[in-house]
């Protein structure tokens, strides 16, 4: 079975402010945080027709990395994407505060193992004030297993 996510992560509170025009949906995630998965209407309607990959994702729209930035000045905003099957796959992530990017892009391909900073992710989750659980990392702790599959977020 595969899991793939592309999603928006933020506060819960500055999420539910940023996404008021965006024709999205949100869903809550533990430790006060919530994603917008990045759907395929979200993608569409963000698009400017570029086909360009902006910083490398794949999800993420051409120019939406400035809509992320914008939204930064509220609070740190990361966009991440994950993509596996049968255990083997890929993920990236960034986030931006207060108006910049802060940190990554991160990139971890098929064939690389997580640094010891831990996955791309969990690094960005980290980055917005998540705290892993002992013996697991942020990914888990904020609850980003409960679905595997970016659409399945949206109710």
């Amino acid at each position: 079975m595969g899991y793939e996510l592309r999603a928006v992560i933020a506060g819960e509170e500055l999420l539910r402010t940023i996404t008021r025009d965006v024709p999205a949906a949100r869903a809550s995630l533990e430790q006060g945080l919530a994603l917008m998965p990045m759907t395929s209407d979200l993608f569409d309607s963000a698009t400017n027709g570029d086909t360009t990959r902006a910083l490398g994702f794949w999800g993420l729209p051409e120019g939406f990395d400035g809509r992320l930035a914008a939204w930064s000045a509220g609070g740190p905003v990361a966009f991440v994407e994950a993509e596996y099957f049968g255990g083997v796959g890929e993920q990236r992530a960034a986030v931006w505060d207060d108006g910049a990017l802060v940190l990554g892009p991160l990139g971890i391909g098929e064939d690389q193992g997580f640094p010891v900073a831990g996955s791309p992710i969990s690094q960005a989750l980290r980055r917005l004030g998540a705290v892993a659980r002992a013996g697991g990392d942020e990914f888990s702790a904020v609850g980003l297993g409960r679905h595997r599959h970016s659409a399945h977020w949206v109710g």
